[in-house]
This record gives structure tokens, sequence and C-alpha cells, in this order.
């Protein structure tokens, strides 16, 4: 048993030093370089997700994280740097971590859009030091599946998730105990 306990708090060591290189190569990101990637996630979520566009233009704020990298071997974490958008334009750059146990193995990246519905909502968020997805703030997430179609009617929450992968928008995803926090790129 103690070999096993070894074996697994080794990769254990190993996913935590991986994703250790991995957010301190996306915190050398240059803003361009996000801002170029955040851009290319709201073309994509626009095009795929019928209504996005007119969800996007009701917010208050959109904060996209383009990349957040998923990685794992019973204990895993995630990693991401994105913009918080008000009318279109930056305002902020922010990272995103989480940390998660139990039956995970691999590798996967999921781009994150969370949509302040309200001016409350966004005034709180910019005003906390590292904000905390269900302690901070909750986010009502919308899995209405590959075309399916959203709505301001559809989540009307003061902050509104949406998470996609490489197939559209992605169903039993949760954002609880994501950190947030803001960050200056190169």
């Amino acid at each position: 048993m103690s070999s096993f306990c070894s074996r697994t708090a080794g990769i254990g060591a190993a996913v935590a030093i991986i994703l250790h290189a991995t957010a301190l190569a996306a915190s050398a990101a240059s803003a361009r370089d996000i801002d170029r990637k955040v851009e290319a996630a709201i073309q994509r979520f626009h095009a795929d997700v019928d209504g996005g566009r007119d969800f996007t233009r009701a917010a208050r704020g959109v904060l996209v994280f383009p990349n957040v990298v998923k990685a794992g071997f019973g204990i895993g974490g995630e990693y991401g740097t994105g913009a918080l958008l008000v009318d279109g334009k930056t305002i902020d750059y922010y990272s995103t971590t989480a940390a998660s146990v139990g039956f995970q193995i691999g590798a996967q990246t999921k781009a994150v859009i969370l949509c302040f519905m309200t001016d409350a909502a966004l005034t709180a968020f910019r005003a906390s030091r590292g904000w905390e997805i269900g302690v901070d703030g909750s986010v009502a997430l919308v899995d209405t599946g590959a075309g399916g179609s959203v709505d301001t009617t559809t989540a009307p929450a003061p902050v509104v998730g949406f998470v996609f992968g490489q197939s559209g928008l992605m169903a039993n995803i949760s954002l609880e105990g994501a950190k947030i926090t803001k960050i200056r790129p190169d």
C-alpha cells in the first residue's frame, strides 16, 4: 500500500510541476497575445451559440478566458489568462486557477466566458482582490448544448457563464471554486 501512496504522491507532484510550468508560461503572455485570443474566442462564441452576440451586448462586462488548461491524474488543476471587456474594449487582465481531487486523468482545454449582467455584479467583481466563484459570487452556467440558443431571459442572473470546447457549449461543467485574480501581462 505504501508503494501505491508514494506513486500517487509522485504523480501528484509531477502534475503540480507541469501546471506550475504552464502557469508561468501563460503568465508571460503579452497583453497583445491575450487580446488576440480573447477576440478569437468571442468570435467563435458568437458564431457557435445562437443568441450569443445579443447576450454579450446586453452584458455590462464580459470576462473571457480563451484557453483554460485542465490537467490531472487523481489530483488536478487548471489555469488560464484572459481579459475583461467593457463596451467591447479590454480594461483589465485576469488569471483563473482551480484545483480538483477525484477520478481524472489527462488534459483538456476549454474557453470560459462570464457575462456580468448588472452594474452591481461588475462593480463587486472589479473591487475584489481575488474573486472566487461560489464564494464571492454565484455564476449561472448556461449549457444548452451544441446548436442550442440562449437569450438574456434564458439565464436571468447577475453573472452568467458559458464554457465551451471544440464542439460548442459543454454540459455538466462546474466553475465552483475557481479563483480569478487581476494580472499585469507583459
